[in-house]
C-alpha cells in the first residue's frame, strides 16, 4: 500500500481515529571493530585466551595507534574503530550469505525468500534503501555485505544518516570523518580483497546530511532515535516503505527496548545483535489529533534473518 500507509482504527470514523504508517526496517549491526578485539572477549575465544592475551593485546593497539598518529593518517585503532580482520571475514559471509538465490530454508520460507530478494535489491523486489550510521565499521559493514547489489545499481548510494550513531561515550561511538566529508576506508579495510572500499566510499556513500561527530554531550539516546523515526517516515522518497539500516548493538538494543511495548517480554530487549546479524521488524507511526505522533514496534513483525541475538 502506498507510503507504507497502513488502515486507521475503523475506517472514515471521524476525526478522531488514529492513523497508522508502516515502515519495514531491517537493522543490520556491523562486524566486529578493533574496540571489540581489544576490549571484548567475543564468542570466537574463551575467555582464558582473552585474559591471556589482555595486556599484549593492548600494547599492540596502543603502537599502532601511536604510528598512526605520528605517520598523519585519518585513521584510529580506538576512535571509530574500524573492522577488525574478523569484523571483514564476518562482513563477507553476510555477502555471500545474501548473494544465494535459494536453498533449503528459503524452501521452507517463502517470506524469507521475500525478505532476501528486497535485501539484495532484485528488479522484483519492492524498492528499498540502504542507511548507515556515520561510523566506519557500519558504513563498512553495510558497504561489504551489501557489494554484489551496489555493484549492479552503481547509482545507489548508502545514505549516512547522524542520528544513528552509537549511543555510548566510548572512544570507538566517535566519528572522526568531517562533515559532508567522503569516508576515509581503513588501514585494514585497504588490505580486503572482499570489496574495493576506497572506491565504494568515494562513489555510493552519501554524506550529505552527516554534520560531523554528535559529540558526547548530545550521547540521549531517546532524542537520537525519535529523530531517525522522524526521519524514516518523512524521507522524500516517501514511496519506499522498506529501509535497510547498519547500525549497533546498543541503539538496536535500545530501539527495541523504547518502542517495543512495555508489557512484551523479548530477546531483543536484553540481548545484543550478533555481529553482521540481520534482524528484521515492522516500525508503526501512529498520528491522533490529541497526542500527535508516537511510534511503536509490532512484537510479532521481528524476525531473524541472519545470525540472531
Amino acid at each position: 500500500s502506498g507510503s507504507g500507509s497502513g488502515s486507521g482504527s475503523g475506517s472514515g470514523s471521524g476525526s478522531s481515529s488514529p492513523t497508522i504508517e508502516r515502515k519495514t526496517l531491517y537493522f543490520v549491526r556491523h562486524g566486529e571493530s578493533t574496540w571489540n578485539d581489544t576490549f571484548n572477549q567475543g564468542k570466537h575465544r574463551s575467555a582464558i585466551v582473552f585474559v591471556i592475551g589482555f595486556i599484549p593485546g593492548l600494547i599492540k593497539a596502543c603502537l599502532y595507534e601511536l604510528y598512526l598518529v605520528l605517520s598523519g593518517k585519518m585513521d584510529s585503532w580506538f576512535y571509530d574503530a574500524p573492522l577488525s580482520y574478523l569484523g571483514l571475514s564476518q562482513v563477507d559471509e553476510l555477502g555471500h550469505f545474501l548473494k544465494k538465490k535459494s536453498g533449503k530454508s528459503q524452501q521452507d520460507d517463502p517470506s524469507l525468500a521475500t525478505t532476501l530478494s528486497i535485501l539484495r535489491g532484485d528488479p522484483s523486489a519492492p524498492p528499498s534503501q540502504l542507511v548507515s550510521s556515520s561510523l566506519r565499521r557500519a558504513i563498512s559493514t553495510m558497504a561489504g555485505g551489501f557489494r554484489d547489489r551496489l555493484s549492479r545499481h552503481p547509482d545507489e548510494k548508502i545514505m549516512v544518516i547522524p542520528s544513528l550513531q552509537e549511543i555510548s561515550r566510548n572512544p570507538d561511538t566517535l566519528s572522526i570523518t568531517p562533515a559532508h566529508a567522503a569516508v576515509t576506508a581503513s588501514w585494514i579495510d585497504q588490505t580486503s580483497t572482499i570489496a574495493d572500499f576506497n572506491q565504494l566510499f568515494a562513489t555510493q556513500v552519501d554524506t550529505s546530511l552527516h554534520c560531523g561527530n554528535k559529540p558526547i554531550a548530545t550521547t540521549n539516546g531517546l532524542l537520537r532515535m525519535t529523530e531517525f523515526c522522524d526521519h524514516v517516515f518523512g524521507m522524500t522518497n516517501n514511496n519506499v516503505d522498506h529501509i535497510i539500516v547498519g547500525g549497533h548493538s546498543i541503539y538496536f538494543r535500545s530501539f527495541f527496548r523504547t518502542y517495543l511495548p512495555y508489557t512484551i517480554d523479548h530477546v531483543a530487549k536484553k540481548k545484543k545483535v550478533v555481529n553482521c546479524g540481520v534482524i528484521a521488524l515492522t516500525l508503526m507511526k501512529v498520528t491522533t489529533p490529541a497526542h500527535g505522533d508516537s511510534y511503536m514496534i509490532d512484537p510479532q513483525s521481528i524476525k531473524v534473518v541472519y545470525g540472531g541475538f
